[in-house]
């Protein structure tokens, strides 16, 4: 216990209050912190790229995020039936969940969907023209979606892991009262993985909120083109790192805390109305 408290004290609560106090100063790595009250929490609403990338990251959260936890699911199902060589699919499904937020990816992701690249010049046989994506500020944002529902393997195998509890009984009765797939998977297959789709949108919901590896690498650590890749965590970087302003880092740092708290606490409040536990009365 004590190497435990050891550690979080001196690798997460200690730097989170120096963020916290940083957060109200004027520091720039080099010279002594000097304390400015809440001007950089003010500086930042008056940010029009703070702003940009609020706007940037909330779209990648609210498309993202649903897009793939529905591909996971999809998937999972297929998966759950007893087949031949499951063992195999569900691997390779999972596999890219493994090094989806590694450097190498995304540099593999950027050459692949470079303009005039491989997946560019594929589209064009079958005669879509969509003018690019890394260099064309209207497709980036379907590009990081892809590669984030690419990424499915890990809500996958927590939803296969919740079909395989959902009793066979429940499906038997179902189809002896005339229920198709659709009824069977709206009234049952839904409200018995209620929890698990709780948990994957939070964790998945929190996740996207921290997407920096991909982000800097396809934009070449810019936001651009056109803000269009400025995700929150991409220009935190760009002020603390690039500005040297950490300060203004931290501000932004501790925003981000307060909105993914926030947005958590909504999650579980709502959960109170759709997430069915077993030996719930409601």
């Amino acid at each position: 216990m004590a190497p435990w408290l050891a550690g979080f004290f001196a690798l997460t609560f200690g730097p989170m209050i120096a963020s916290l106090y940083l957060s109200f100063t004027d520091y720039d790595l080099f010279g002594a912190p000097e304390f400015t009250g809440l001007e950089n929490y003010q500086r930042l609403f008056a940010d029009p790229q703070f702003i940009q990338s609020i706007k940037v990251t909330t779209l990648y959260v609210l498309l993202g995020t649903p897009i793939k936890l529905a591909a996971a699911l999809a998937v999972a199902m297929l998966l759950n039936a007893r087949r031949r060589g499951l063992g195999f699919y569900r691997s390779a499904f999972y596999a890219p969940s493994l090094v989806a937020a590694s450097v190498s990816i995304a540099i593999v992701w950027k050459a692949m969907f470079i303009d005039d690249g491989v997946v560019d010049r594929s589209l064009q046989i079958f005669g879509i023209e969509l003018g690019g994506w890394v260099g064309n500020q209207n497709m980036t944002m379907p590009m990081f979606i892809l590669l984030a529902v690419w990424a499915f393997g890990g809500p996958m195998v927590i939803f296969l892991a919740g079909l395989k509890q959902v009793p066979t009984e429940l499906y038997e009765a179902a189809e002896v009262d005339g229920a198709g797939r659709i009824r069977k998977f709206r009234n049952i297959t839904l409200p018995m993985l209620s929890p698990v789709i709780f948990f994957n949108l939070l964790m998945e919901t929190i996740g996207s909120f921290q997407v920096f590896a991909s982000a800097f690498i396809i934009s070449g650590g810019t936001g651009g083109p056109a803000g269009s890749t400025l995700f929150y965590t991409l220009y935190l970087y760009i002020r603390g790192f690039g500005d040297f302003r950490m300060g203004y880092a931290s501000a932004m740092a501790w925003l981000l805390v307060i909105a993914v708290g926030l947005i958590t606490i909504l999650l579980f409040r709502s959960s109170k109305a759709w997430v069915h536990y077993q030996g719930d009365s409601r």
